[in-house]
């Protein structure tokens, strides 16, 4: 029952829908504007800096609280830390308190690793920071983020972080494939804000 009641809190934590409470504080519903996406991206370009870095600090949290859930509630059922992690993460791309239409994965699958791989952590906004810095895209930095996490967790060797780390970079580049449309194009939005 402890863990199917860990699973369930992932999931619900994961469907707080952060851009749309915060949209919504500002009388804003950011599914009508931008790209209508719920993420902080959208939220970014749609309420500004601020609001954007209360929604990627919030949905960051999302993945970190889940992750660590069986530690906070003492489960001794040996469930491993990652797995509501992921839930959480299914939980922000399909939110119920959403429509089941919710964010791209970046920011909650940061959170995952925060409380599970707090050095790789680091190294993945490092490495978003810089790619961002340089093209001015979010998505693309996005992807190279999930690649660089990718290529960190088979360095690090820690099978079950290989395999997580291998559904959360599918899951960001698979949200991100109209991006990369859009780059090929060049049709893609550029950050004005950087």
């Amino acid at each position: 029952m402890v863990i199917i009641a860990i699973i369930i809190l992932s999931y619900l934590l994961g469907s707080i829908p952060s851009g749309l409470i915060v949209g919504k504080a500002k009388g804003i519903d950011i599914r009508e504007h931008g790209s209508g996406n719920l993420g902080a991206t959208n939220t970014f370009r749609v309420l500004g800096v601020k609001a954007g870095i209360i929604v990627t600090l919030a949905d960051i949290l999302k993945g970190t609280l889940a992750t660590a859930l069986p530690d906070l509630l003492q489960s001794d059922l040996h469930l491993h830390p990652l797995i509501p992690g992921v839930i959480a993460v299914i939980g922000h791309m399909f939110p119920i308190f959403a429509g089941f239409k919710g964010g791209k994965a970046v920011a909650t699958s940061g959170g995952v690793l925060l409380c599970y791989a707090p050095l790789m952590f680091v190294v993945i906004v490092v490495v978003f920071i810089l790619c961002l810095y340089i093209t001015k895209y979010v998505s693309l930095s996005s992807i190279v983020a999930a690649v660089a996490a990718l290529i960190y967790a088979f360095i690090d060797g820690d099978h079950a972080l290989i395999i997580v780390v291998s559904i959360l970079a599918f899951f960001v580049i698979y949200r991100h494939r109209a991006n990369i449309s859009r780059i090929k194009n060049k049709t893609e939005p550029k950050v004005k804000w950087l």
